[in-house]
């Protein structure tokens, strides 16, 4: 292959049609572009790679899951034996250390969701297989029968990657061809990912259009796309700006979308976990923080600190660390305008600066760890202004008098991704702990006792998900399979349907040993065995 960038479509590699213009990667420590000028698509390569999709779509979905499960693993493998390129690729891209955070931790964990999703593949565990035999009734999860469009963000180049991540695997898993539309903060990655996936796709016989890459469009071919009822769904990882955009587009043609959007996780730290440490939880908040420059969508972004001198010692320990820190470097010029115009929404609406507050001086994209506070009183008066996130090395303290005002604060949030509430050890908290989580519960994905969000397992019990804002809706998880798979599936029900015209996992004998609800009861066995 060429050093000019192709985009992937129909399986081949090819010039861009008719782009729209091109963009280039940036070094986020420089200010300074970086590597080859990549192709902006316009509406000839997005029409190109739906028609390419869809006409594949159907052999996908009959393929037999082995096939799918060896794509996968494949797949993985060839991440990991290209680990070195790959990390490189990033860390000039994106600026996020190479050790520990993309080699040794992000990098295994993309590969290590798609042998997740192999897993799942092999055991059918997503297809839910329902047995009603009194009443002829048999379903499960099946592929969409249409593509997937995926939207990558710009913090995990490897684990929520368009064409390698959560998303992608996903929508794969469940026998759906994916349109990969990479992110522009990291095409290179993306692209070496893409080269990595296609010599699986072909190793493993898979149709060649199952997976595309383009790597970027503009805002109007991104919402005609996202508007075409060829379409069967949508996952979107990014702004709410853009992730609203597109589901407006999206609902209007009736394409389900699955957008995670915007979070600011509020972390409640209750009077007595703070009588038994307030600097060491300064030092976890700060830590969480400041993780990757603060560009996590799990980010602490408000911490809820009661009055008091432990609160008040809390208080003084955090503001030291943030105002002893140098500014941190974020992936983009956009991102860099982005954070500081949120720092100043949020001085409008009412806090004050502790630490931080502005750009660093140093060349490059950097914003000087952050430190806000407001009182709960004016908190609840522009609640909603004041829990705009400001993606970045950024947080509110929101300092309450006493437990009716954590209530209070609790009930105003918005949805987000997680809630996290600190409790002290010996249980004084706990009452308090079931008050707030009362309110708190409905309006957050995940709830966390004594630890702080930014960390998101890879487990099927994992809920990477919420209300609405952060998630288009509460009911999905982007992360953990086999309930991430679910997103990009469609439920049939055969209705008195012969045994030998039913998918095989829905037929009378099992020899696949397939878990299946059998009349009420989950079993391998075939059906009418353990009559």
């Amino acid at each position: 292959m060429s050093d000019q960038p192709q985009v992937l479509i129909g399986g081949r590699w090819r010039a861009a049609d008719a782009p729209t213009g091109t963009f280039r990667a940036e070094d986020p420590t420089r200010g300074e572009a970086i590597g080859p000028a990549f192709p902006i698509s316009g509406a000839a390569d997005a029409e190109a790679a739906l028609v390419a999709a869809v006409s594949v779509a159907a052999d996908l979905a009959a393929l037999p899951p082995e096939c799918i499960a060896d794509f996968l693993e494949r797949y993985a493998e060839g991440i990991d034996a290209d680990a070195e390129t790959l990390v490189a690729l990033a860390t000039a891209e994106t600026a996020l250390p190479a050790e520990p955070r993309l080699r040794s931790v992000e990098l295994p964990r993309a590969s290590g969701q798609l042998r997740q999703a192999a897993r799942a593949v092999r055991e059918q565990a997503w297809s839910d297989a329902t047995i009603d035999t009194a009443s002829g009734l048999r379903a499960h999860r099946a592929p969409l029968g249409k593509p997937v469009l995926v939207f990558g963000p710009n913090n995990f180049p490897f684990a929520f990657n368009a064409v390698a991540g959560s998303d992608f695997a996903s929508a794969i898993a469940a026998r759906n061809p994916v349109i990969a539309k990479a992110h522009p903060s990291h095409p290179s990655t993306s692209r070496r990912l893409a080269q990595i996936a296609r010599d699986a796709v072909q190793a493993a016989g898979l149709p060649p259009a199952s997976v595309q890459l383009l790597y970027h469009f503009d805002n109007a071919t991104g919402a005609a796309l996202a508007g075409d009822s060829r379409l069967g769904a949508i996952g979107f990882t990014g702004s709410r700006t853009g992730g609203l955009a597109l589901k407006q587009a999206a609902d209007a043609a009736g394409v389900p979308i699955y957008a995670e959007m915007s979070s600011v996780n509020p972390v409640f730290l209750l009077p007595g976990a703070l009588a038994e440490g307030a600097d060491a939880l300064a030092e976890a908040f700060f830590t969480s923080c400041t993780m990757g420059s603060g560009q996590f969508c799990t980010n602490p972004g408000i911490v809820v600190v009661p009055a008091g001198a432990a609160g008040d010692a809390f208080v003084a320990a955090a503001t030291r660390r943030f105002a002893d820190a140098a500014p941190r470097p974020l992936f983009s010029r956009g991102v860099l305008d982005s954070l500081s115009r949120a720092v100043a929404g949020l001085t409008a609406a009412g806090a004050t600066v502790l630490a931080g507050g502005g750009p660093g001086k140093d060349a490059g994209y950097r914003f000087q760890p952050t430190l806000l506070s407001v009182h709960a009183e004016a908190f609840l008066k522009n609640a909603r202004a004041l829990q705009a996130e400001a993606f970045g090395p950024v947080s509110l303290l929101v300092r309450v008098d006493d437990d009716v005002a954590f209530a209070g604060v609790a009930e105003a949030f918005e949805g987000n991704l997680t809630g996290t509430l600190y409790r002290a050890a010996d249980g004084r908290d706990d009452a308090l702990w079931q008050a707030i989580a009362r309110h708190l519960r409905p309006r957050v994905g995940r709830l966390i006792a004594n630890r702080m969000p930014t960390g998101v397992a890879v487990s099927a019990a994992m809920n990477h998900g919420g209300p609405f804002p952060a998630t288009s809706h509460a009911g999905f998880t982007a992360v953990g399979m086999p309930a991430a798979i679910h997103r990009f599936t469609a439920l049939h029900s055969y209705d008195n349907v012969p045994d030998a015209l039913l998918p095989a996992d829905l037929r009378d004998r099992n020899p696949g040993g397939v878990q299946r609800r059998i009349d009420g009861r989950w079993t391998t066995a075939d059906v009418g065995a353990d009559a």
